[in-house]
């Protein structure tokens, strides 16, 4: 009883250091550019992974190899697209809102799930999507839907919801391919993949906004190191000992400690429409999650396509 509540363990502090990876995000801003820290977290992160991965990958090469094309688009998805959009939106939003919209990607992946792998849509999806949407437009406006078509939303909102969309495609990918690789050999190998594509994004960058010095070290130390290394670690763990569906629910968590962080290392303000609208987007996120009664039955959609 007493390991099983240690287990929860793994999956919390997994969403502490995504929190905390929120904050590096928007200390980034202005102070490095997304390409390049996106690239420099990569490069650590495969030196600290190699010291411990890379000979049993290089062991496994003749069963990984074939799945290489995979690996690619996976770690393009997972670790060069999310990321610097994720880097790049902060410049333009809030650390709050980051986590808001990244915390969205559990009733994403549900439903690209039903549009990509056939599975049938639910009552929570449909009604949960909604509440989300709602939630979203109420964060984004600042507590005044009206004035969105005056005002528009901060291009940081966009990308973030761009980037969440894109890591719900990742997810459903990973799931649909199934790949018959270790967990920590395909993390090493996507980041591997990533860091590669990532190095002419990374030569294109402006001198000046790929420095290393005392103000970036510390950020893309954490970004490789805690970030991308000892949080997979945390997850994989939670997963395998809890299971992916207890494990996401810790995802809505993210907000309320980001923004708990974010008041304290960030100054940044939490209002009332902050609260409102990551209530009705989690709201949301957790309708998707609990209500999973299909809409169609499996049964039915045979005969309405043979119709």
């Amino acid at each position: 009883m007493l390991s099983q509540r240690l287990a929860f363990l793994y999956p919390f502090l997994a969403i502490v250091l995504w929190a905390g990876n929120v904050i590096v995000s928007r200390l980034s801003a202005h102070t490095i550019g997304p390409q390049a820290i996106t690239f420099y977290r990569l490069l650590f992160a495969v030196i600290l992974m190699s010291t411990f991965v890379g000979r049993t990958a290089w062991r496994n090469r003749t069963a990984i190899w074939p799945h290489i094309g995979e690996f690619a688009i996976l770690g393009f998805l997972a670790m060069c697209l999310f990321q610097s959009l994720s880097y790049l939106a902060a410049e333009t939003t809030t650390a709050t809102n980051m986590a808001v919209f990244t915390a969205l990607t559990p009733l994403l992946t549900v439903a690209l799930s039903a549009a990509l792998l056939g599975e049938p849509p639910t009552y929570g999806v449909v009604f949960g999507g909604a509440l989300s949407f709602g939630g979203l437009l109420y964060l984004v406006s600042g507590g005044d839907i009206s004035a969105l078509p005056r005002n528009g939303i901060h291009p940081g909102d966009a990308l973030m919801l761009i980037a969440a969309f894109v890591y719900a495609l990742y997810g459903v990918l990973l799931k649909r391919w199934d790949l018959p690789i270790t967990g920590w050999q395909s993390t090493y190998m996507q980041a591997l993949c990533a860091l590669t594509a990532m190095f002419p994004a990374f030569l294109a960058t402006p001198a000046p906004l790929r420095q290393l010095n005392a103000e970036t070290l510390p950020l893309i130390a954490y970004a490789g190191g805690l970030a991308s290394v000892v949080l997979p670690f945390l997850w994989i763990r939670g997963v395998q000992q809890l299971g992916p569906n207890r494990c996401a629910v810790f995802m809505n968590l993210l907000p309320v400690l980001t923004a708990a962080a974010a008041i304290v290392m960030l100054g940044e303000p939490v209002k009332l429409f902050h609260v409102i609208g990551a209530t009705l987007t989690l709201a949301g996120v957790g309708c998707a999650q609990a209500f999973r009664k299909p809409i169609i039955a499996a049964a039915d959609v045979p005969r309405a396509n043979s119709g």
